[in-house]
């Protein structure tokens, strides 16, 4: 699952929570002073990366290289003169 959480154990947890909802007793475990029960989260989205904010191209025919960066917004015109450029 994205945030490292088995499957198995999240679905037990669950069926528990559930339980507990339906009047049916849930097991609880009892260590010492502590109790473990289940304690519903709210999870952060997924972290996307960035996306780019140019098209970056380097270009070099023989000795002459020619540098580019285009916005991404223009990326149709982009190709379109990339394509003119190359013919």
């Amino acid at each position: 699952m994205a945030h490292g959480v088995n499957a198995n154990l999240a679905r037990r947890w669950v069926n528990e929570v559930e339980r507990r909802r339906s009047g049916t007793s849930a097991e609880v475990v009892t260590r010492g002073d502590e109790s473990t029960t289940f304690v519903p989260l709210q999870l952060p989205p997924p972290v996307r990366p960035a996306a780019a904010a140019d098209i970056r191209i380097e270009l070099r025919r023989g000795t002459t290289t020619i540098s580019v960066s285009w916005p991404c917004a223009a990326a149709a015109e982009c190709v379109a003169w990339m394509r003119e450029l190359l013919r």
